[in-house]
């Protein structure tokens, strides 16, 4: 028999990782709440149509599709065969085989969802949603096939404020989580304005996902995959002064306003991030011209958080403005702008700097262990349980009958349980406990003593 495992890419956690998860998620969520965003769900797989073409050819091919079920009592056998062989010749879909997949990502979602219940809803809507995503990618560290998002989208203004409450709450986020990031921001406007005065108006999709691999391909390697793309030579030299240029944030205004001058939309862009900049106070916003983000469906400010210590320092937080997603299900001018924190990221970049707060993770665990002597002695610990739990304490009971005190020890130390009670006949009678910890005990304690010591 072989040993059990899972696919390549996903993970299994175990109750201390959960601790750790859950402090991340639970501080994400403050926040999201404290800015008055709202929770929603959506289902893990969505309608394949309403998937594809949302975040450009190679995010297609990223999406797990899934196949339609019984299709072995399919009366068209002759037809899915030859759909399945067009499928390993060009990666064709059709409803024959597939009509849904797991979703890529929570925004293209919560565009539908917007749609759908859009006569429910109170505009400007406000919306977070933590949810797995899958992706079909090659799994390394930090990028897995399963993952959680956890998205805060504004949808129906169109306000810079919108940005402004963004970068704020990356900030105050990361700051609870003493985790240091710059937080980069670009405009696809700028970009958009950069591919009309090059003259590649219409290359600006496979320009802006060219550029947003400089960090891992480098000049040569985008301008490779330029070229492949069909960017012409004197586009190209144009070109270079953006993926080349350094400066502070107000030089690098100024050359981009240089740069876009013959464009109306580029400029536009430029006026936007002055905006942002001249209103916000956050000291680790910076200006990076070169960020992309390469999903299509952005239209104006996109923005990504990096990790700023240690060796691994992936962006944890993406997202940008969108203007006309939902305009793709049937309801146009509504315009969204939102982020997403990558928790799994954020995990590795926190556990690598060791920045896991054990006394804030002890607040999830067990805090007091009921041991006993007997069965009559368990059968006393019962009540005493749950005078314990509506008090509000976290306690157990051992569930087995064993006089072995040693063994009930044991499972408390391994369970990092801090305080325990044995309960013997001498306890029954007179309802007089000593509260034990690994260091100290404490004698003739009344169940109202216990109560007391552990809720303070």
């Amino acid at each position: 028999m072989s040993k059990p495992s899972i696919p390549a890419g996903t993970r299994d956690f175990s109750p201390a990782t959960m601790a750790r998860r859950n402090y991340i998620l639970d501080t994400i969520k403050k926040y999201f709440r404290l800015y008055g965003f709202e929770q929603i769900e959506t289902p893990a797989m969505e309608n394949l149509i309403t998937l594809t073409g949302k975040y450009g050819e190679e995010g297609d091919q990223l999406l797990y599709k899934i196949l339609n079920s019984r299709i072995h009592e399919s009366k068209e056998k002759d037809k899915l065969q030859e759909e399945f062989k067009k499928s390993l010749e060009g990666a064709r879909n059709t409803p024959v085989l597939t009509e849904r997949a797991l979703r890529y990502d929570l925004t293209v979602p919560f565009a539908r969802y917007v749609v759908q219940h859009q006569h429910e809803i109170t505009f400007p809507f406000k919306r977070f949603q933590i949810q797995p995503v899958w992706r079909a990618d090659k799994p390394q560290k930090g990028r897995y096939r399963e993952f959680y998002q956890c998205d805060a989208d504004m949808i129906g203004s169109n306000s810079l404020v919108n940005e402004l409450e963004l970068v704020q709450l990356m900030n105050d986020v990361y700051s609870e989580l003493k985790l240091p990031v710059i937080i980069k921001i670009n405009n696809r406007k700028v970009l958009s304005g950069i591919a009309e005065v090059i003259g590649e108006k219409e290359k600006i999709v496979d320009i802006t996902v060219a550029i947003d691999k400089l960090d891992k391909i480098g000049v040569e390697g985008v301008n490779k995959e330029l070229k492949e793309k069909g960017v012409g030579q004197t586009a190209l030299i144009k070109l270079q002064p953006l993926i080349t240029f350094k400066g502070n944030t107000r030089e690098k205004l100024d050359f981009l306003k240089k740069l876009v001058a013959g464009s109306e939309i580029g400029l536009k862009g430029v006026e936007e991030l002055e905006y942002i900049f001249n209103n916000c106070s956050a000291a680790n916003l910076e200006l990076d011209i070169t960020l992309a983000r390469g999903l299509n469906y952005y239209t104006g400010a996109i923005f990504e958080a990096k990790a700023n210590a240690g060796t691994f320092t992936p962006s944890i937080t993406g997202g940008g403005r969108y203007d006309d997603l939902t305009g793709i299900f049937g309801l146009p001018n509504m315009s969204g702008v939102g982020i997403s924190f990558g928790v799994d990221r954020i995990y590795d970049v926190m556990e690598e700097l060791n920045l896991f707060p054990a006394d804030k993770l002890n607040l999830q665990n067990t805090q007091i262990l009921l041991m006993h002597m007997g069965e009559a002695e368990q059968q006393h610990g019962l009540g005493m349980l749950t005078a314990l739990r509506k008090a509000g304490i976290r306690a157990e009971i051992y569930p087995d009958i064993t006089k072995k005190l040693n063994k009930q020890f044991d499972y408390a130390t391994k369970k990092d349980i801090p305080y325990a009670v044995v309960i013997g006949s001498n306890e029954v009678s007179t309802q007089k406990y000593s509260l034990k910890t690994k260091d100290s005990k404490l004698d003739d304690l009344s169940l109202e003593d216990i109560i007391s010591k552990l809720s303070k």
